[in-house]
């Protein structure tokens, strides 16, 4: 199951920098990811500063 980024995301970058598949971008009001191209790693998660990134 891929990642989603819930509604607690600061805008802050360090999942979009961390994303080894390159699959999270900035949306309107907080970072998004592709559930297509997402790998499941978890390494948005773990660089997350509010735990944004969770698994849908």
């Amino acid at each position: 199951m891929a990642y989603k980024i819930n509604d607690a995301c600061i805008s802050c970058g360090a999942c979009e920098a961390e994303c080894p598949v390159s699959c999270i971008s900035a949306g309107d009001d907080k970072y998004v990811i592709d559930a297509d191209t997402c790998i499941e790693c978890g390494a948005c998660n773990g660089v997350c500063p509010v735990d944004a990134p969770q698994p849908e």
